[in-house]
């Protein structure tokens, strides 16, 4: 297995000093994160985050050109960034480094949902797994407490594993033909 990295790279002073921040300041540590999505054409979109952007698309069975990375694979890409944030975290804490680290999110679903074909099946997946793959010297109680600290630790995790409030609302909006 090719080296990655290692995870003494984390700055872990700054995120230890945050936390004692935060500690004291409570206030401080509230936030927000933004994205916006526009729409270009099929079904493809393009997503800013802060400097960044993401394009996606549907692969072609569903109307896509296939040319981007679909909105569900966004999920399973969260969800295992997030895991591997704290996978690395955790081990940083501890003193320790990895060799390898590999997390495979995969989750089965049922087209009869998203097409509306069967009511009784969702859109989304019906469960999420992930694989950890990790080449290290830490041992398995050790390895079993970094995967409950870094699950415990996920906001990713946490965000999909709990019920969050979802509110929409829609705005028309009108662009000039002068323009």
């Amino acid at each position: 297995m090719e080296n990655m990295g290692s995870c003494s790279t984390l700055g872990i002073d700054t995120f230890e000093k945050t936390k004692e921040h935060v500690s004291a300041h409570p206030e401080a540590g509230l936030g927000f994160f933004e994205t916006v999505t526009e729409w270009r054409d099929g079904a493809q979109a393009v997503t800013r985050a802060r400097s960044f952007t993401l394009e996606t698309d549907e692969p072609a069975v569903l109307g896509g050109r296939d040319q981007h990375i679909d909105p569900m694979e966004l999920l399973l890409a969260a969800l295992g960034t997030c895991l591997t944030i704290g996978w690395v975290t955790q081990a940083r804490l501890r003193g320790l480094d990895y060799r390898h680290l590999r997390i495979k999110v995969i989750a089965p679903f049922d087209l009869r949902g998203y097409l509306n074909l069967d009511p009784t099946v969702r859109p989304g997946f019906s469960e999420l797994q992930y694989t950890v793959e990790v080449d290290t010297e830490a041992d398995a109680t050790t390895l079993e407490e970094i995967r409950q600290a870094a699950e415990k630790r996920s906001p990713m995790f946490d965000n999909i594993l709990n019920p969050t409030a979802i509110s929409g609302r829609v705005r028309k909006t009108h662009e000039s033909l002068d323009a």
